[in-house]
């Protein structure tokens, strides 16, 4: 943590879904994709994919605690994808798609930890929460085809089917906390 800002590693399934809702947030300043959680050393996304090297697609958010608390980012997390069911996000299945926090210090830990019981009194999903609370031992940035793949590739099919409800559901549901929409200026 430096000057208010803060580093936290989460995993919910694709993280095509997860990058452009967290990047919409106010207080988020950077949002990367990639993978944690694995065993193998910067592992490509051909790799991670094989099922085979431990790896969490993730996203590493980098955010300002004068902004936005990591427990608001947890609760969000725990909103936009679903942490009852393992290693799966709709018709993503494996490993690579578990739910996961990866935490870099005991605060953020106990912050998840106290969020994941907070979301579990609520009964807010049906079945038990199965995300997987671990270190961060690395996170390994992913190819450059995949940062902002949504922003760049809105028309694809995946994006158009999964991404985009998705995102939308997201903005309607914390409409309040989103950033201001950038607009063109008058006379262009």
């Amino acid at each position: 943590m430096e000057n208010g800002r803060e580093t936290i590693t989460l995993a919910g399934g694709c993280f095509w879904c997860l990058q452009p809702v967290f990047q919409e947030l106010r207080g988020v300043e950077r949002v990367e994709v990639g993978y944690s959680g694995g065993k193998v050393r910067d592992p490509s996304y051909e790799m991670v994919c094989t099922d085979t090297t431990g790896h969490a697609e993730a996203v590493q958010i980098t955010f300002d605690r004068t902004i936005i608390s990591l427990a608001e980012i947890l609760r969000i997390f725990f909103t936009v994808h679903d942490p009852t069911t393992l290693n799966r996000q709709g018709a993503d299945f494996g490993t690579q798609y578990r739910s996961a926090v990866f935490y870099s210090n005991d605060e953020q830990k106990q912050a998840a930890r106290q969020v994941l019981s907070e979301l579990e009194a609520a009964k807010i999903w049906h079945g038990p929460f199965v995300t997987e609370l671990a270190p961060l031992s690395a996170f390994y940035r992913a190819e450059e085809y995949h940062q902002d793949y949504f922003r760049k590739n809105p028309t694809a099919g995946y994006c158009r089917a999964v991404v985009a409800p998705k995102v939308a559901k997201f903005r309607k549901q914390y409409a309040a906390k989103l950033k201001a929409p950038v607009t063109a200026p008058k006379g262009t």
